[in-house]
């Protein structure tokens, strides 16, 4: 029950905080509804124990730092994951205390708000910033996999990847901006921007082992498990933040990266032998 106690104290803390930090009312009001609520519980938590239960001023800090640099989304919502977790825990509690069902009860309720709560104007671009990503690492993946076996110079294959992506960067956030605009939506070149700035970073990601190691085909495996990792944050995080399916999205997205790479790596070998290169 102290580890309950301390744990509602912390999130009040932590909801409070973020709340005075927000500026959309809305959102506003209900983190503070939610803070209160959590102070309730604390209360609640503090006279069945007969004692009060300090914060944990590190998760508290860790959550609000989250919020600052990841967004409302992604941080407030991966913490009523943990709360979805402790459901469990009130609802055995709740044979010796029934006050814990009604914590329960409204743990459950957070999550439903939250789910409705966030409009936040990151969330608006997180789409674009992930088409961009998305295309690189099937792209470049696809492109460096070929380049490799068909070329095996890391300098050049470098070279090649670079001016391929950067090329594919403009052209993506240059479709980015028509499409928003097409569609009416506000702050077209935003979408776009984010778009062109998330190729070029996995533009620069995928080719940086192609600069540092020797061996064309160790650079390549570096390459992939990198993108691997890439595809492992991303899916993560617009899983959280959009409350989806982070098995599926992942298993899909690396399973047309890696297989377009592995594709494109035969068509680098069908055109070596084609074109007699040794």
């Amino acid at each position: 029950m102290r580890g309950a106690a301390r744990n509602e104290i912390t999130e009040y803390l932590i909801y409070s905080s973020v709340a005075r930090r927000t500026a959309d009312p809305h959102n506003r009001r209900i983190l503070e509804k939610i803070a209160q609520q959590e102070r309730g519980h604390h209360a609640l938590w503090t006279k069945v124990l007969g004692e009060d239960a300090a914060p944990s001023r590190p998760k508290a800090w860790l959550y609000i730092a989250l919020s600052r640099i990841l967004g409302l989304s992604f941080s407030l919502k991966l913490m009523e994951k943990g709360e979805g977790l402790a459901q469990e825990f009130y609802r055995d509690l709740s044979k010796e205390y029934p006050e814990a069902l009604d914590i329960m009860r409204d743990e459950q309720r957070h999550e439903r708000e939250l789910l409705g709560l966030i409009n936040e104007g990151f969330l608006q671009y997180v789409s674009s910033f992930v088409l961009g990503l998305n295309d690189a690492l099937v792209e470049l993946t696809g492109a460096l996999a070929g380049l490799t076996l068909a070329l095996r110079d890391t300098r050049l294959i470098a070279m090649v990847g670079l001016i391929t992506g950067i090329a594919a960067s403009l052209s993506m956030a240059a479709s980015e901006y028509l499409s928003t605009q097409e569609e009416g939506k506000a702050d077209a070149w935003r979408a776009s921007l984010a778009t062109g700035i998330a190729y070029v970073l996995t533009v620069a990601l995928l080719i940086a082992p192609y600069l540092v190691v020797s061996n064309a085909f160790v650079a390549l495996a570096c390459t992939l498990a990198l993108a691997i990792v890439v595809i492992f944050l991303f899916t993560f995080y617009t899983a959280v933040a959009k409350g989806m399916n982070f098995r599926k999205r992942f298993i899909r997205m690396a399973a047309i990266s890696l297989g377009v790479a592995g594709l494109n790596f035969f068509v680098g070998h069908g055109i070596r032998v084609f074109f007699g290169i040794e």
